[in-house]
């Protein structure tokens, strides 16, 4: 078995260990040798981060071809209707690639959601609403672009899961160990 680090990154930092400009890095928080990020985690999107010493599992993790899933909240401006949503569940084309079929729908708030540090920008005239999205691909800025190309900007981005792994429990910058493998991400 392989270690596994769960982290409930915050906004505005980095899927690195070294810091940048005005982002902070994983350093400030993982206090640990010998690991590495499993799929990045832009700087202004939060929520769960794997990180492991296994570079099998690694690559496991990241690329797409191992299909597994990752499911995000999305805070979007605007309200979408059902056909804007359908057109995330057919696979929606963007400038360099069509993304796959998302599962995609509407809920509340998240139970539990943090505070973002800072707040997203606020328009009294233009609501807005939270959708889950469940994509078993994971390309750059991809689930921003989806909301961008159905005409609902996505303001917020959390990673609840991977797989399996929630970040449930994880207070923001807060991380745990677990020891597992592909097989734990995927509940087999």
């Amino acid at each position: 078995m392989s270690r596994l680090i769960l982290f409930n990154k915050p906004y505005g930092v980095l899927s690195q260990f070294t810091p940048e400009g005005r982002w902070r890095a994983l350093a400030e928080f993982i206090p640990l040798k010998g690991v590495y990020v499993a799929g990045r985690l832009d700087a202004d999107s939060e929520g769960l981060l794997l990180l492991t010493d296994d570079g099998r599992l690694q690559a496991q993790i990241a690329e797409p071809k191992h299909k597994l899933e990752k499911t995000y909240w999305a805070q979007v401006e605007g309200i979408p209707d059902e056909a804007a949503l359908d057109r995330l569940r057919a696979g929606v084309r963007l400038s360099d690639f069509t993304a796959r079929p998302a599962q995609v729908r509407r809920i509340d708030e998240p139970a539990g959601l943090w505070p973002r540090d800072p707040p997203i920008r606020y328009r009294a005239a233009i609501p807005t609403c939270w959708l889950e999205i469940r994509i078993g691909e994971g390309k750059n800025r991809q689930v921003r672009r989806m909301g961008a190309a159905i005409g609902y900007p996505v303001l917020r981005l959390v990673r609840a899961a991977i797989g399996r792994l929630s970040v449930a429990g994880l207070g923001l910058g807060e991380w745990r160990q677990i020891e597992g493998d592909i097989r734990t991400l995927r509940g087999t």
